[in-house]
């Protein structure tokens, strides 16, 4: 079934909708939340949540051209604020060593809390990927948005993790002189 067919089933409160959903994209968003999570369990949970959230917010959302990137985002906010509320007073290596990685080139928290600045650090990012290979691209998502391992990665592309390490090390160079360029300062 198509987005727009699904989006439709939302907007007229059929619940099938939540199973075309699920038959489409569940696997997809079970993978976002494990890879923040860790846990099979709890990501099918976020998964659940996602669909009731989803289907709070259509409408007044009609996300038929993103739907998926939709979905994805809800998952992942609701995997992080299950995580954070997990691990409250213990620090997540993964999330630590994503953090790190990340630092360097993107502003700090509250650096951008407006909303119109959020979108135009947005827009900056999404500029920026598009002058990415594609390669840079899928590995530069599959790390810093699934939360994929450097080995997943490696695996997943057929290269050595040294050279995916290079990739996202070059990737994070770039973008961190493209938000300069933008008028983000360091």
């Amino acid at each position: 079934m198509q987005d727009t067919d699904i989006i439709d089933l939302f907007l007229s409160r059929d619940e099938d909708a939540i199973a075309q959903t699920s038959e489409k994209y569940g696997a997809q968003l079970r993978h976002i939340a494990f890879g923040i999570l860790g846990d099979r369990e709890a990501a099918k949970e976020c998964e659940n949540d996602t669909y009731l959230e989803a289907w709070n917010r259509i409408p007044p959302h009609e996300p038929r051209d993103y739907f998926l990137a939709f979905l994805g985002k809800i998952t992942r906010a609701i995997a992080m604020n299950r995580f954070r509320e997990n691990h409250r007073k213990k620090r997540n290596v993964i999330t630590c060593e994503l953090t790190q990685e990340l630092k360097e080139c993107i502003p700090a928290p509250g650096y951008a809390d407006e909303a119109g600045e959020a979108d135009e650090l947005r827009r900056l990012i999404e500029t920026f990927l598009d002058t990415c290979t594609q390669e840079q691209q899928n590995i530069f998502v599959r790390r810093y948005w699934y939360c994929d391992s450097i080995k997943e990665i490696s695996k997943q592309h057929q290269m050595s993790q040294s050279k995916v390490k290079s990739i996202l090390f070059r990737t994070r160079k770039k973008l961190k002189q493209a938000l300069r360029e933008g008028g983000y300062h360091l």
